[in-house]
């Protein structure tokens, strides 16, 4: 038998393992009961709801964790873990909440990185009657009562710094491609909801950007995002990036008075995405027909769609209010918090 010379590192719950985890694990309880406590203050309830969904969401490019649920005579039936609580939570608001917030744990497939892991922790909140620009002065109360309770004066990833006290960076997509990419993005796109993957692709190859055979619009989008925007957002303060284009809506909804752009936005710092938000989409009808969009781009793509949440479409159907949601990486925000270098220093037991 051959000689089997692979390493196998220790489990993380070895003594020695856990205890070079302990003083972030400790932060990470701290920060936890940090956030929980303001959520409270501000008037929010704190929700739980299932990991089993019919649907595990709306993402093009995620892949998701199936199951089958079992009755007791033995019928099956799909059922997937979440990638986000939001169909759950935004059912929830139709049903007469109207500030809530969740620690939930979130599945997705095929993700394993520095910032990345199979299970983790995504904070999640919504407010009813209130713009998408509440939840940036959010987004800047929460991620200095943070840093505060575990005594951080900075947030570190990389070798990048910022500091959370300071007024956080608001820069438009639009903005951020022109300045660092010398990109006339809404230019590339004459038609709102069908951008052309050709001006664009012209638009990236002038500005040294690379552009790919079968290349889509998004394709490129993200990759000019990625090498350009991205490692400069959030230095020396936390950054957030607003009114993507409209073809990227996902589940928000365009701004009324420039409908070339959707009500949301991206948390940055330190270069790392932390939170996703949307002033939300409550008109059903346009809801199911973006959804069955996305899973026919995710059929073409990858060979597979996830089914539609009807429970989902009929909460909509019956008078979701006007609302904005966000969703916040809690793991990576406690990476930030105690400078540490990969997800699994801030996990109890990462799953191995």
């Amino acid at each position: 038998m051959a000689n089997d010379n692979r390493t196998f590192a220790a489990p993380p719950w070895r003594p020695d393992r856990l205890a070079a985890r302990r003083e972030r694990l400790r932060a990470r309880g701290a920060i936890r009961q940090a956030l929980r406590s303001w959520f409270l203050a501000e008037g929010f309830v704190e929700v739980d709801t299932p990991i089993l969904q019919t649907s595990p969401g709306a993402e093009i490019h995620l892949k998701g964790f199936a199951t089958a649920l079992e009755s007791p005579a033995g019928d099956q039936r799909q059922l997937w873990l979440q990638t986000s609580p939001e169909f759950s939570m935004k059912k929830l608001l139709a049903g007469g909440e109207t500030k809530l917030f969740q620690f939930a744990q979130v599945f997705r497939n095929g993700e394993r990185s520095a910032l990345h892991h199979p299970e983790f922790t995504m904070l999640e909140w919504y407010r009813a009657g209130a713009g998408y620009e509440a939840l940036m002065a959010d987004c800047e109360a929460l991620l200095r009562a943070a840093a505060q309770s575990c005594g951080a004066r900075q947030l570190s990833f990389g070798g990048r710094h910022c500091d959370p006290a300071a007024p956080f960076e608001r820069v438009s997509v639009a903005d951020a491609f022109r300045a660092r990419a010398d990109i006339d993005l809404l230019a590339t796109a004459p038609d709102p909801q069908h951008p052309e993957a050709a001006l664009l692709a012209q638009a990236a190859k002038r500005s040294g950007i690379a552009v790919h055979d079968g290349d889509g619009w998004d394709d490129i989008f993200f990759r000019v995002l990625l090498e350009r925007i991205e490692p400069w957002l959030g230095h020396d303060r936390p950054a957030i990036l607003y009114e993507y284009p409209a073809s990227m809506a996902a589940l928000s909804r365009r701004k009324p008075t420039d409908p070339r752009v959707a009500e949301r936005f991206e948390l940055y710092a330190c270069g790392v995405e932390l939170a996703n938000a949307f002033g939300e989409l409550t008109d059903a009808a346009e809801q199911r027909v973006r959804l069955q969009a996305d899973m026919a781009e995710k059929q073409r793509r990858y060979g597979v769609r996830w089914p539609v949440d009807e429970d989902f479409l009929a909460a909509l159907q019956s008078g979701l209010p006007a609302c904005s949601g966000i969703a916040l990486g809690f793991d990576r925000l406690v990476m930030l918090c105690t400078a540490a270098e990969r997800i699994e220093d801030v996990l109890w037991l990462p799953v191995s």
